[in-house]
């Protein structure tokens, strides 16, 4: 098709600074090293900081991409007004019962950020705790972190972040005159009650790596607080809760394949963290509390697909672990909920979750399952805080169907909808087509790939597709509703997610299948997945935009790299594309605890070379690409800003065609863009305006 970017002013160029490092005697050539700022830890907190030349080059990629997207101004304005009017004003959760209180979010009429309420128990007039709306008021950004009542109701703990760095400020606030404390903790990653006055929280370093837990009194200076457990290990990250039975605090310490976990008494705060199992390499473990038993969700024993296990309180190391609902091959359990009469677990087989219970106490045998219908599904879990409950609460959606709430009462199987989400501007599931089909990778694997699209929408090849995928980590994409996704597919889009191997949607070996040098294989399944969707009619080769964030940025940029002759466009959203230099650097945030996914290319050479491999930074070539749109955003800790900005330097400099090439970076916020439920649609509208004007779709008239 015509190029439809024309008349532009001349892409910015990075100038080239070149630099050199030999790593296992290989020579690694750079001329975009310079982007990273030597002081990024103090701009990431402050954006303001960051130097000029690289502020500048940001600066005029930024320019760019307002040049090349002007023509879609009145698009992207109504792409906004679509999705906002499919989003209920003055929504609010459903209320969650807590104690005497029934606890709630809600937003006012037009409001960008919730209130947090609550109501006596068996109904009454409403308290609002928190206007998040009034607290981001003098903000250009704002993202509440966590919300804690105190076991009395008296004190709500809570936490909020103003750049985007995720660096979060911990506050007290006094229900009954409505005022904060004078008592913040910055940098605090997570925290949890352990009585009315005693708190528990984790602090993040300079380097963001969360990993000491500190224990807090109500009313005594936050600078004499008690350190109460250090990680020392660079690898691990910590994290504290309170479990739901109310007698534990429990102190969590790991990666992404590996952790440990320690008790506190919530009778005893000053006691000393009791380990339930020491770490030791490739155990997994999360714990329930359940009377004089600990449940455990756990991998031990080549449980591939985890097993729940028992172990006495008194003694809980694994010595003491007996089977309660034992590994089942291809039965990927991922959740776990006890209660005090009552043990919930989600599963996921043939990468659809389903529902499990039993009563406290019986065999697995006499568990209950509860089921859905449709071809493709999403769940979410919400057991809620109260332990004496036969109540569990839970979330369905899927593509075409928007999210419900029901409570389930697991002794009668009563199941009671809730709400369910409201679209105010209208919608009609009957008019869409939800279907799961599988994709032959390059080795024989099935790839699931999960499709939305409009009932009318011809299936001969001449639709365009927009194609997401992540596959990392073991994050399993849901086929969960959204309501933005209608702005395409309403305009003629296929949408499709391709579940590729990384994730867990078909068991832990699924995810296991991709990591360290089988991670290219998360590539061969999206390039087949595409191909499959060619083959079906469902898109063509040129007609099909892909987008990830983050690690799935990282499959965006490989697959330009492998197969750029499919997509007629590629939106990455900060992507983890400068892979190898960003694992080899142990000094960045993340970096020691990402090795077991990726391999320590510092002391293995075979790590090395797998990473360099498929590095999309490192394999950028002299060849065509589609047109892309990349974004970024100063104060990310997750992936920095400057990844994409030197990547997008590198393809610029290298490529052989014309076609766009757009970074947009955000000077004022980090990994997950604009904070607010309405700003945020601004991005949305960003990305379908560039999908659509790359397929060919008129700005004038979409």
């Amino acid at each position: 098709m015509p190029n439809p970017f024309k008349a532009l002013p001349d892409a910015p160029v990075a100038e080239r600074r070149p630099t050199s490092t030999r790593v296992h005697g290989v020579a690694l050539h750079d001329d975009y090293a310079w982007l990273r700022a030597e002081n990024w830890q103090e701009a990431m907190r402050d954006p303001r900081q960051l130097p000029a030349d690289i502020a500048a080059y940001l600066t005029a990629e930024n320019d760019y991409y307002e040049a090349a997207m002007a023509d879609t101004a009145a698009l992207q304005e109504r792409l906004v007004r679509e999705m906002r009017g499919r989003i209920k004003e003055d929504d609010s959760s459903v209320p969650r019962r807590n104690g005497p209180f029934a606890y709630a979010v809600r937003f006012a009429d037009g409001a960008e950020y919730p209130r947090v309420v609550r109501t006596p128990r068996e109904g009454g007039d409403e308290h609002v705790l928190l206007d998040v709306d009034v607290e981001a008021e003098a903000q250009d950004y704002f993202q509440l972190g966590r919300t804690q009542i105190s076991p009395d109701h008296r004190t709500l703990a809570w936490s909020a972040d103003v750049n985007g760095s995720e660096f979060f400020r911990l506050r007290f606030r006094d229900i009954a005159s409505g005022a904060d404390l004078d008592e913040e903790i910055p940098d605090v990653a997570s925290m949890a009650w352990a009585d009315a006055r005693t708190l528990f929280y984790v602090r993040v370093d300079a380097r963001h790596h969360p990993n000491k837990v500190y224990q807090h009194v109500l009313g005594s200076d936050p600078a004499e607080d008690v350190l109460v457990f250090t990680e020392s290990d660079t690898r691990y990250g910590v994290g504290v809760e309170r479990l739901r039975s109310g007698a534990y605090v429990a102190i969590s310490t790991g990666m992404n394949d590996e952790n440990e976990v320690h008790l506190i008494p919530t009778a005893d705060p000053e006691a000393v963290p009791h380990v339930v199992e020491p770490r030791s390499t490739g155990l997994e473990y999360e714990v329930e509390h359940q009377g004089d038993r600990l449940l455990i969700l756990t991998n031990a024993d080549d449980a591939v697909d985890f097993k729940v296990v028992s172990a006495p309180v008194a003694q809980p190391s694994r010595d003491n672990w007996s089977d309660l609902i034992p590994h089942e091959p291809g039965r990927m359990i991922v959740g776990l909920a006890a209660f005090e009469g009552w043990t919930v677990w989600t599963e996921r087989r043939n990468a659809l979750p389903r529902i499990c219970y039993v009563a406290a106490g019986r065999p697995p045998e006499e568990a209950q399952v509860i089921g859905f219908e449709e071809q493709a599904y999403a769940l979410a879990a919400d057991p809620g805080p109260e332990y004496a409950t036969d109540v569990f609460r839970f979330t369905y959606s899927s593509p075409t169907t928007p999210p419900q709430v029901f409570d389930y009462d697991l002794s009668s199987g009563e199941r009671v909808l809730r709400k369910t989400q409201e679209i105010p501007s209208g919608h009609d599931p009957a008019d869409y087509v939800t279907l799961r089909i599988t994709a032959p990778s390059h080795d024989g694997a099935e790839v699931p790939v999960t499709i939305l699209h409009h009932k009318d929408t011809p299936l001969d090849g001449s639709a365009p597709c927009l194609l997401y995928g992540y596959g990392s980590y073991g994050a399993s994409m849901p086929a969960a509703f959204s309501a933005n996704r209608l702005s395409l597919v309403n305009r003629g889009f296929v949408h499709a997610i391709a579940h590729v191997r990384g994730g867990e949607e078909l068991g832990r070996g699924w995810y296991e299948a991709a990591k360290f040098g089988g991670k290219p294989n998360t590539f061969h399944d999206f390039i087949a997945a595409a191909e499959t969707l060619i083959g079906g009619g469902y898109s063509a080769a040129g007609r099909i935009v892909i987008q990830g964030g983050s690690a799935g940025g990282l499959l965006v940029g490989a697959v330009l790299n492998m197969r750029p002759d499919l997509w007629a466009g590629a939106i990455a959203d900060v992507p983890f594309v400068d892979v190898l230099a960003t694992i080899l650097d142990d000094s960045l945030p993340l970096t020691p605890g990402e090795w077991s996914q990726w391999g320590n290319p510092i002391e293995s050479r075979e790590a090395f070379e797998d990473i360099r491999g498929y590095s999309p930074y490192d394999n950028v070539a002299a060849q065509d690409y589609p047109p892309m749109l990349v974004t970024a955003g100063v104060s990310d800790p997750r992936v920095t800003y400057w990844e994409p900005a030197k990547w997008v330097a590198r393809l610029r400099a290298s490529k052989t065609d014309d076609n766009i090439l757009m970074l947009r970076t955000n000077m004022t916020s980090g990994h997950f863009g604009k904070s607010g439920r309405f700003a945020a649609l601004e991005d949305a509208a960003r990305s379908y305006a560039f999908a659509l004007k790359v397929t060919g779709a008129d700005p004038a008239t979409a």
